[in-house]
Formats: C-alpha cells, structure tokens, sequence
C-alpha cells in the first residue's frame, strides 16, 4: 500500500521534473514510487473484483428483501425517489 506521503513525493517529482529536471537519482526514486503507485491500485481493483458476487434476479430480489433499498430506506414508500 501507498502512503499519502509517497504520493506527495511522487507529485513533488513530477512538478520538479517539469520545472527544472530531475537528477538520475530523483529520476530512479520517480520509477519507484509510480511503481509503488501502479502495484497499489492493481492490488485493490483485484480485491474489489475478487468480492464482487454476480447473482440471478430472483436472488437480487430476496437480498433486497432482506437488507432494503440500497439507499438505506425500506421498500414501502418511502418517497425516497427510488423504484421499488
């Protein structure tokens, strides 16, 4: 995972390369960090995907039934704005 921190550095990097250059030291730490960066967004989009649950109408159904609007209002008028 990324820490705020290294975004900052990687957006410090970025704005220092496009003002006056980097040294190939700078230039190696922005290789890293973007690296760190990409890794970390992979990481979580395959967590995301590996959670998601594809399911039939009838078993979205029942779900609703039992846990209620994705909103947060139950199913009988609420007036929230929602079809249900």
């Amino acid at each position: 995972m990324i820490t705020k921190e290294q975004i900052q550095r990687i957006n410090e990097l970025y704005r220092k390369s496009q003002q006056e250059g980097l040294t190939e030291e700078e230039k190696k730490e922005q290789a890293y960090l973007r690296r760190l960066y990409i890794d970390s967004v992979k990481e979580s989009l395959r967590s995301q995907l590996e959670n998601i649950k594809v399911v039939d109408k009838d078993e979205y159904d029942e779900i609703m039934k039992n846990k209620g609007c994705s909103c947060g209002h139950e199913h009988e008028s609420c007036g929230c704005g929602h079809k249900h």
